[in-house]
Order: structure tokens, then sequence, then C-alpha cells
């Protein structure tokens, strides 16, 4: 539709131009017959009055109508439990009624897609699922389908599930802004079953000490008789425990007391053995890993003065049995004099010299060191020491800043708990100036300044394998332990885990490897990427890249692996995919500078095991879901009954109309049509004998 802001009489002004011109032009006698003097007048009054006319900028408005047709979503639960503890005949009932019912839908109109668990999974057809996903997050699977539909004609959600969740909270609790037809599958029934529920133990023991682990067995539908609970190392009972099974309780306890004196990474298996009757024996087992070790790291914590930071520290260390923790302040307490795995020296060194014997305890003994530097530091003699930063602040000039991870950093890993955290923390005070990382350093953390994220180092680990030495740029880190512990129930993990894993960091780097590969973190499980990381270096123990190297992986049954990979300066590390539970060894070799080098360790891999747990099924919490949203709960054998139900739902097709405004102006084939008129008059007229 054409249309213009202006009035008739303006759009009459134009004509009336145009008729004006072409008057003027063509009333004198001319050379040419008069048919063809009014043919040339209509021609000039047509540009004349069409060029006017643009000058009122006019535009063009045009409707384009779009119909969203309605669209039912199936969610499918495919995990593990349905597949192992749904009847067969009830599971094919119901994947073939999914099928029917998406055929059905699409015959009458519909939208319809298919959602599980399985990240980026979407099954062309219900029946091409396969039920083996190892944890169920209803809540997760609905919030998701929500958000992608935000905003659009979702008519509802059918979830196919037996109602077990085991990961992320229970969707009873969340608000859904649309219908949920439940379908219920597996097994409401009690059976007669017993369960390795829980093993409790501490993740890292001492050699030569005795550590407990201690089983947890649930049961239902024994009142009498005895479960033998055995614990097991690569395949040799070590020892033996019998749990009565008394009517009057569900729940029994076996502790075991465990010996070792071999440091590393040891897999305990606890084992219930299967008893008469009992439903499965999927849940009778669990594994234990524990990373035994020669003794503590003796930790030095020595500060310039006493300060908030020391006090945070040694509580985020001793949260750590691992740990044995020794704090040094000048002049008011003695240095204990004893060799130390790892150091912290918190404003030293100090201007004015003060703590000068620690320093040189510590420079002579090659004690791998986090520095944190503060208000008291002397950078001068900080910047002599090869830390791999280099300091030059502007007077007394503060930032006040937040901790941002660096994506590329892998020596350890920074979960997505840790990185909400993170952006809670108040501000803390880090010098200004320059900055300047030297080669070999990597930086942990970078520094964020309000909104913006920089690229200024906030934590930087650095120095050779025989000294590894960190700093971290502030002396106001206490306020952020604090902040997270009012914030998350006096836990705060993330700052907890933060210097635990630098010193981890410095005491694992402790020696003069050439070739050091190593995994990202401490424990992968089943779910996970298992990734490593890999460092080189050269005679003189500087980092080098570009080195191709080799890993051979072997399991606990023998079965070796052999990858290939080069380091690459982003370090970027290398992705091995998921893997099956269990303890793996790995060796690494590369020829660095023409000499054959080699590296040795253990990789710690969890089996998940939750989808064994619970057998029964949760029909209430998906008859509660269905409720809220005026529906049902359906099963298997009523498909019919529920396609039904949703066509009756009357869910309407959305009909949305947009306009849109083009100024004719703009219109690239109107200049050439006037144009071709203007060219058309000219060639008439010089044909004619006009000038």
């Amino acid at each position: 539709m054409l249309s213009t802001a202006a009035s008739p009489w303006l759009i009459l002004l134009c004509l009336a131009v145009g008729a004006g011109y072409a008057a003027l032009l063509y009333s004198a006698e001319a050379p040419w017959s008069k048919s063809v003097n009014y043919a040339l007048a209509a021609l000039r009054f047509t540009v004349v009055s069409f060029l006017c006319f643009l000058l009122l900028s006019p535009f063009i408005k045009t409707t384009t109508t779009t119909t969203e047709q309605p669209t039912i979503v199936l969610a499918v639960d495919n995990s593990q439990s349905v597949g192992l503890f749904t009847p067969q005949p009830v599971l094919a009932q119901a994947t073939a009624g999914l099928t029917q019912l998406a055929a059905t839908l699409r015959g009458k109109g519909f939208e319809v897609e298919t959602r599980t668990f399985s990240a980026g999974l979407r099954p062309a057809r219900p029946d091409s699922l396969r039920f083996e996903a190892p944890t169920s997050d209803i809540d997760g699977l609905l919030t998701g389908i929500g958000e992608s539909y935000d905003g659009r004609n979702l008519a509802g959600v059918v979830l196919l599930s037996d109602g077990i969740v085991n990961q992320g909270r229970s969707p009873v609790f969340s608000e859904f802004n649309f219908p949920i037809y439940s379908v219920a599958v597996g097994d409401t029934l009690a059976k007669r079953d017993v369960r390795l529920a829980v093993l409790t133990y501490n993740r890292v023991a001492f050699s030569g000490n005795r550590f407990p682990i201690e089983a947890e067995i649930d049961y239902d539908g024994f009142s009498s008789g005895t479960a033998t609970v055995e614990l097991r190392e690569n395949g040799r009972v070590l020892q033996t425990r019998r749990v009565p099974l008394t009517g009057s309780r569900r729940s029994q306890k076996a502790t075991f007391l465990v010996t070792t004196n071999a440091p590393g990474k040891h897999r305990y298996e606890v084992v219930v053995r299967p008893l008469p009757g009992e439903f499965t024996p999927l849940n009778n087992r669990k594994s234990a890993y524990l990373d035994v070790v020669k003794g503590k790291l003796r930790v030095l914590l020595a500060g310039a003065a006493p300060h908030p930071d020391l006090k945070a520290l040694r509580a985020a260390i001793q949260q750590n049995d691992n740990f044995a923790l020794t704090t040094y302040l000048p002049g008011i307490t003695p240095l204990p004099a004893q060799d130390y795995d790892v150091a912290i020296l918190h404003q030293l060194p100090a201007r004015g010299g003060m703590g000068a014997e620690v320093l040189a305890a510590v420079r002579s003994r090659k004690v791998p060191t986090l520095y944190i530097v503060g208000a008291q530091s002397d950078f001068t003699a900080y910047n002599a020491f090869g830390t791999g930063l280099t300091i030059t602040p502007r007077g007394s000039q503060t930032d006040e800043v937040t901790p941002v991870p660096n994506p590329i950093f892998s020596r350890f890993t920074f979960e997505e708990d840790a990185l909400r955290r993170y952006a809670a923390y108040p501000p803390a005070a880090v010098p200004f100036g320059e900055l300047r990382v030297s080669g070999g350093a990597e930086v942990a953390l970078f520094q964020q300044v309000g909104r913006l994220k920089t690229k200024k180092p906030l934590l930087v680990v650095g120095g050779v394998p025989a000294q590894r030495q960190a700093t971290l740029l502030t002396d106001g880190s206490w306020q952020w332990r604090l902040q997270e512990a009012a914030d998350h129930d006096d836990r705060p993990e993330a700052y907890d885990r933060l210097i635990i894993r630098t010193l981890q960091l410095l005491t694992a780097n402790a020696n003069k490897k050439r070739l050091d590969v190593y995994p990202t973190q401490d424990a992968f499980s089943t779910t996970d990427d298992v990734t490593f990381g890999a460092e080189t270096y050269n005679a003189i123990f500087e980092r080098i890249y570009g080195q191709q190297i080799k890993l051979a992986l072997t399991d606990e049954h023998d079965r070796t692996r052999t990858f290939s990979f080069t380091n690459s300066e982003d370090g970027s590390p290398l992705h091995l995919g998921t893997l099956p539970g269990g303890l793996y060894r790995y060796v690494a070799s590369a020829t660095l500078g023409g000499q054959a080098q080699q590296d040795r360790g253990e990789l710690l891999v969890q089996e998940q095991q939750l989808e064994i747990l619970e057998a029964r099924a949760d029909h209430n919490m998906l008859y509660q879901l269905a409720r809220r949203g005026g529906s049902r709960l359906y099963f298997p054998s009523q498909f019919g009954q529920l396609t039904q139900d949703i066509q009756q739902a009357n869910a309407k097709p959305i009909i949305s109309s947009q306009e849109d405004l083009k100024d004719l102006i703009n219109l690239k084939w109107l200049f050439f049509v006037l144009l071709a008129l203007v060219t058309a008059e000219w060639a008439t007229r010089k044909y004619s004998g006009g000038i």
C-alpha cells in the first residue's frame, strides 16, 4: 500500500507543477505533429509530477502474516533406571505409544519435538530412544524446554518418566507456564532388595595409618537374616562384615579399618553378596578411591605483620588433612628450624628488610613459594626473585578488583560454582602500575575492575620446576573468604579450593622433570571429558612448545590405549573423552633436545551409580506435575486417551502480522523508469528535429 504523510492539496500541487511545466514547454509551435506534441507533454508532465511527489517522502507499507502451529514436546526420561526397572513389554508399549502420538498430532497440524536428558540429542523418532543416561534431572529438562519455547506457541509437554530424580532439584518446586501431560513408567511396588547406599571415607590417607571406610546398607522386604559385606582390592577380599537385617530397621552400617603402606592412588570395592530372592544385585557394590601419601606436606605461613589474610589462609589450609601448618611472624614467634615443602610469604620481602631470615631460609633451600603482595611489600626485592612476574607500581595507587579465571589455564580447573562465587566477591586492592609476565609463567586469575574484565594478572604461577613460585597480587583476599562464608552457610569452598590447589600445584612441580604430563583434575567421573595437560622444558628448564608427546593409558585389566598430541602455547589440553570407572596408569614419553624423556602417573575415574540406587518409581511426583497444569496422570496403555485430551485442549495456531515501511525513493527500479521516460522524450524530440 502506497502512503504519504502529505495532505491531498500537496499532491494536487505536484500535479499542477507537472501540468504547468508541460504546458509552458509544449504550448508553442513545434516542428512535429500535434499527437507527438501531446505525447511529449504527457511524458514531461509525468516525470515532473512524480519528481515533485518524491519530495513529499512517500512510502510503501507491506504487511507479512505468519502462522505458528501449536507445538507438543515429548520430554522422555531416557535414564538407565527406566530401562532397567520398567518391564520390557511396558517400555515397548510406551515407545510405540509415543511414536503413534507424534504421528497423530502431526496429522492434526501440531509440531512435535522430542527432548531427552542426553545433551544435544534430538531423536527423529521416539522409537530410536536408548535408555542410557547416567542421571535423572527432570527439573533441568523441563526448565530447558521452557527457556527454548519462551514466547512461542508451546501447547504442552508430554513427560514420560518413572519420577526418580537424582540430580538437580525436584520439579515440584518449580513453576512451569505450560501444561504437563505425565506418562508414568517404572514400577512402584516395593521389592526385596539390598543396596549399598553410601560410602563414607576420607579422600586422603597417610601411609602406615589406619583409616575407616564406612558402608551404609539399605534394605527392603527382609525382616531377618544377615547380609555379608566384603571389602576388596584388585579382586582380593581384604575384610568381611556380617550385618543383621532386622524388621525394626531399614538401614545398617558396616565399618572397615584399613592400613596401607603403599603411597599412591588406591581403589577399594565394597560388595554386598546377593541374597536369595533379591530383586537386583546391580546396586550391591560401590568403590572408594583414596590417595595415600607418605606424610603431611609441611607448610610455612610467614607474614610481615599480623593481618586478617593470615587467619583466612590458616583456615583454608587447615581444611585439608594433607597439610601440616607452621605460622611465623618476625619478632613475635621464632622460626622453627625444619624443612618445609611449601611456603606462603605474606608481604615478604617487606620494606625495611623485615623477615630477612625467613627469606634466606626459603631461598637457600629452594622451597616452592606463594608470594602475597601488599602495602608493606618491597617490590624491588621481590622483582629480583625471578617469580615470572615483574611489578612496577606507580606510587601507592591501587585498583579495586575481583578475580576472573583465565580460560586457557589448565594446571587446575575452576568449577562452575566457583565462577559464580567469584562474581560475588567484594573488590580487593591490588598495586596499580606495570605488571609484566615473563616467558614460562602462566596467569591463573585475571583482574576485573568493576564490570571490566582486564588482562592484568591477579594470580601468576612461574619459576622453574626446581622451585615453583606463585604470586597473588592482593592482601585483601580475606574479604573474599569472609563474604563467601556469609553467603554459603559458613562454607567458603571456592576460596579454600583456590588456596589448596595453588599449594598442591607448587608442591607437585617441585622436581626437575623436563616432561610433566598430568590429569587436569584430581579425579574425573564416568560422565566427564578426561583431559591431560603437559609441560616440556629444555636443558636449562625453559618452557618449550610444539613437542610431540605419546601417552599410553592402561586400565585395571592391563588393556592399553595410546594417544599422541602436541603441547601448544595456548595450553590446550589433550581430550580423551569419557572413560569407564577405575584406576588407570599412564606413561608419557617425548624426545626433548635429542634426549628421551618419560613421565608416569595415575588417573582416577569414579563410577556414577546413581541410576541403580533407587528402583522404586515415584508416580506421585508425576501426578503433582500434571495436576498443577490442569492435566492428569496417564499410563502407557492410555495413549489413546492422552491423544484425545491434547486435541480437546483446543490449542490454536498463533497468527502474527509484521508491517514493513519502505521509502518509495529507495526503490532502485523507479530511477530506471524515470530515466527511461526522460530518454524517450529526448529521443523523440531529437528524432523529430527538436533541440
